[in-house]
């Protein structure tokens, strides 16, 4: 995966709400994410399976910084 992706979604989970994050179930998480992700013009939708994937992957670890928040 590029690190720009990685970057700019990293970017985006730091963004939100940790009140918003915690609130949320592991799908409609994901969802949220991917939606402020799209909402960037530099975003390329064909990363959108590697980046849904890699978002689930990592679920525990944005959970604990939405805690942290």
């Amino acid at each position: 995966m590029d690190i720009r992706l990685l970057r700019q979604l990293w970017s985006v989970v730091e963004s939100f709400p940790g009140n918003r994050l915690s609130a949320l179930d592991d799908s409609n998480l994901v969802r949220s994410l991917i939606d402020s992700l799209q909402s960037d013009p530099a975003f390329d939708p064909n990363h959108l399976p590697a980046i849904s994937q890699y978002i689930s992957s990592r679920m525990p670890l944005i959970r604990e910084m939405s805690q942290q928040a």
